[in-house]
């Protein structure tokens, strides 16, 4: 079985936000995979996606901070400043941890790690909604 769908995003502001619920959300399909893979896209150049800890509000604060500082926003060094400062350290942050995640399924839900959950790094202070593709391949029950 194959099915894939769009998600838009509310916006959400600056910073790590977890995701999960939102993506099982608009996947009922989910329940009725047996074994499989979902495929979680972000079709953007200036938010990622990456899965870590999912109980800890200190985490994701922390992940802000350390990519602030290995990025800063304005860096003189940047060239590409058509859409603020913010803009190309948004691009390099994105690139870095990535567009992408490949997550199994198993009976009929994400097969995570007890404290693993989905994360959408906003990294523009106004980046607007945000839109996932969504893709879900695996053996129906």
């Amino acid at each position: 079985m194959w099915h894939s769908t769009d998600l838009t995003l509310r916006p959400y502001p600056r910073g790590f936000h977890l995701i999960t619920r939102e993506v099982v959300a608009a996947l009922p399909q989910l329940a009725h995979i047996r074994t499989g893979l979902l495929h979680v896209f972000i079709r953007h150049t200036s938010a990622s996606l990456t899965l870590s800890e999912n109980a800890s509000l200190e985490v994701r604060r922390d992940f802000e901070r350390y990519f602030n500082h290995v990025v800063p926003d304005g860096w003189p060094a940047f060239q590409h400043t058509d859409e603020g400062p913010d803009d190309m350290a948004a691009h390099v942050k994105a690139a870095l941890l990535g567009n992408s995640l490949t997550l199994p399924v198993r009976g009929g839900r994400l097969h995570l790690g007890t404290w693993q959950g989905i994360y959408l790094c906003e990294h523009r202070d106004a980046g607007g909604p945000r839109s996932l593709t969504l893709t879900l391949s695996g053996e129906e029950n």
